[in-house]
């Protein structure tokens, strides 16, 4: 239906709608050769794949009030400054990068992804995470 560049030149934006049902929805497109190697805590060097981190962020906000353009957005912006950055990257700070994003977006889905990038083991983790958030938050307006 529509394309156009975004994020700077380095995606296109594509308006798109689904000929079976006629859905709308959009999508990103950027060019997939990676420049960025990932650092895996177990040492392994793998390339950096952007989907990955939109799988992470669907998986945390499933049930959630995100978009699917809101998650190609966030993943979009966390690969762009690793790609600009260049090199190695630790996964460690994809991950953070991620925490840091959903923090602000929704609160539910950071405490969902650190659940599982931080390895909670019981409800005392989850609580402290909570605890971690509560402090890092501006108070709802009721």
């Amino acid at each position: 239906m529509d394309s156009r560049t975004a994020e700077d030149g380095s995606a296109i934006r594509r308006r798109r709608e689904c000929l079976d049902c006629g859905h709308r929805f959009t999508t990103f497109e950027r060019c997939s050769e990676s420049l960025v190697v990932v650092v895996k805590r177990s040492g392994a060097r793998v390339p950096f794949e952007v989907g990955k981190v939109e799988a992470g962020i669907r998986s945390a906000a499933k049930g959630r009030p995100l978009t699917e353009a809101m998650i190609q957005e966030v993943a979009g912006s966390i690969a762009d400054g690793l790609i600009a950055g260049g090199g190695d990257v630790s996964s460690e700070l994809i991950g953070l990068a991620i925490l840091d994003r959903l923090r602000d977006l929704d609160p539910v889905a950071y405490v969902r992804f650190a659940s599982v990038y931080k390895g909670f083991e019981n409800p005392a983790d989850f609580e402290r995470e909570i605890g971690l958030l509560a402090k890092t938050s501006p108070p709802k307006s009721t």
